[in-house]
């Protein structure tokens, strides 16, 4: 696997993952609203600037594709609304 495999897989598997993890909770939590989703992806950001410690490659592939899924989902649910 070369050095650019593992982190498209990395990425595929989370982004996909976190993706599912929102559906599944938006169905079987009706608590759960667009602005609990909103307010994570704006912590996500902070957590993407705040890189004092060097995350590395793996947590920054990790970070992107969570970021990436939730801007996904949001504009999904959005979108359904109109």
């Amino acid at each position: 696997m070369s050095s650019i495999e593992w982190r498209d897989r990395t990425y595929e598997t989370t982004y996909d993952g976190i993706l599912s993890v929102l559906a599944e909770r938006r169905k079987i939590d009706p608590s759960f609203t667009m602005s609990d989703a909103e307010g994570t992806l704006r912590h996500l950001y902070v957590q993407e600037g705040n890189d004092q410690g060097a995350r590395g490659p793996l947590q920054d592939a990790i970070l992107e594709a969570t970021i990436a899924a939730y801007e996904q989902f949001i504009d999904m649910w959005k979108k359904e609304r109109t």
